[in-house]
C-alpha cells in the first residue's frame, strides 16, 4: 500500500468587504502551501466559514493546516482547543505565521493553547468596553445608530396625507425622497 503524501493546506480570513487578504495570502504562498483556502468577509465567530470548512475537510493524517494569525481562523478558545484535540487524533499539525506557532512540537503546542486563553481574552474585554460604551451613550440620551431619514414632522405630515387619502403611499414617499418600505417603517415605528 503507498503512503499518502503529506500536504500543507493554507486558510486565509478577513471579517469585513473592505478588508483585503492580500498580505494573508502573500504569507501563506511563501510559506509554501499546496492549496490555499479563504472566506472573505466573514466574521470568525460565523456559524459557517465555507473556506474555513472545506480546508478541515482536506486534511489527513501528516497535514499541515497553515493562517496568518490564530484570530483569522478560531472563533474561540473552546473552538481552538476542540480542534486541537481533534488534530492531535488525526496527527494533523498547524502552524501560525505571525506567532510562530508549530504544533508538531510540544513547546509549539503549549504556546497555541497560551495564545489561545489571551486572544479569548481581548475578545470578552472588547465586549465589555463595547458595552459600556453604549450603556453610558443611553444614560447620556445619545441617540445610536443610523440617523432617522424622516423627521417627526414629516411622518406627521405623511399620517395626515394618508388619512385625508390625498396621496398614495408611493406618492408620499417620492415627495419626501425615501423609500416606500422606509416610509412604511417610519409610520410604523412612531404612533
Amino acid at each position: 500500500m503507498q503512503e499518502r503524501a503529506t500536504t500543507s493546506i493554507g486558510y486565509a480570513r478577513v471579517s469585513t468587504e473592505e478588508q483585503h487578504l492580500d498580505l494573508q495570502m502573500t504569507a501563506l504562498s511563501a510559506a509554501n502551501c499546496d492549496k490555499i483556502y479563504q472566506d472573505e468577509g466573514i466574521s470568525a465567530i460565523a456559524k459557517h466559514r465555507p473556506g474555513f470548512d472545506a480546508a478541515l475537510g482536506q486534511l489527513g493524517p501528516g497535514d499541515t493546516l497553515v493562517f496568518w494569525k490564530m484570530d483569522r481562523a478560531f472563533q474561540s478558545l473552546r473552538q481552538a482547543l476542540k480542534i486541537l484535540e481533534y488534530f492531535a487524533a488525526q496527527k494533523i499539525a498547524f502552524r501560525s505565521l505571525t506567532e510562530h506557532i508549530d504544533t508538531s512540537t510540544p513547546m509549539g503546542e503549549a504556546m497555541y493553547q497560551i495564545q489561545n486563553v489571551f486572544a479569548e481574552l481581548e475578545r470578552k474585554l472588547i465586549s465589555e468596553r463595547t458595552k459600556a460604551g453604549l450603556l453610558a451613550a443611553r444614560r447620556r440620551a445619545i441617540l445610536l445608530g443610523r440617523p432617522r431619514a424622516l423627521s417627526n414632522e414629516q411622518v406627521a405630515w405623511a399620517r395626515t396625507e394618508l388619512q385625508n387619502e390625498a396621496l398614495t403611499p408611493p406618492m408620499l414617499a417620492r415627495q419626501l425622497g425615501v423609500s416606500s418600505r422606509t416610509l412604511r417603517r417610519a409610520l410604523a415605528d412612531r404612533h
